[in-house]
């Protein structure tokens, strides 16, 4: 029997990544490992259904990866201190956060031995050269899959 090789999603639940799931097992044939990095926005409720959104698609394994401490002490904590915001108006939060997050999944993804990572990041943002950047400086070893980028996929599709 084939050894199929390992991969970890970062999983938001959403269309994107629900849509890679799908796409890696079947048409790649990976063996795909679901995480998702709460950096504490999601209740136990929401964390739970995202589990359960996982296991439907197909993935062999779903991790919720609880960074919501070391992410507020490492950075949040320092912008709330320093009234760091965007153009004056908003935090700017959502562009560490992903670099916490790629982190997280680096790093189980390593714990797991897996041979790739991928994430659902589209063309379109600076998500996916936080999660590529990340992903390449603490694992070069590690393959990384990006089916929405590299299909150039729409919304329609």
């Amino acid at each position: 029997m084939e050894t199929k090789k390992k991969v970890v999603l970062a999983f938001s639940g959403g269309l994107d990544t629900s849509f890679c799931v799908k796409y890696l097992s079947e048409e790649k044939r990976y063996d795909v490992y679901t995480a998702i990095a709460n950096t504490g926005g999601f209740s136990k409720a929401e964390l739970e259904k995202i589990a359960q959104r996982a296991e439907e698609l197909g993935a062999r394994e779903h991790a919720t990866l609880d960074i919501e401490q070391e992410y507020y002490e490492k950075s949040i904590r320092y912008m709330i201190f320093g009234n760091v915001l965007r153009n004056g108006t908003y935090p700017i939060s959502v562009s560490s956060e992903r670099i916490f997050q790629a982190i997280a999944i680096i790093e189980y993804a390593k714990r797991i031995g897996a041979d790739a990572v991928a994430h659902g990041s589209t063309g379109a943002g600076n998500d996916q050269v936080r999660f590529d950047l990340t992903f390449q400086i603490l694992a070069p070893e590690i393959e990384i899959i990006t089916p929405t980028r590299d299909m150039t996929l729409t919304r329609e599709y």
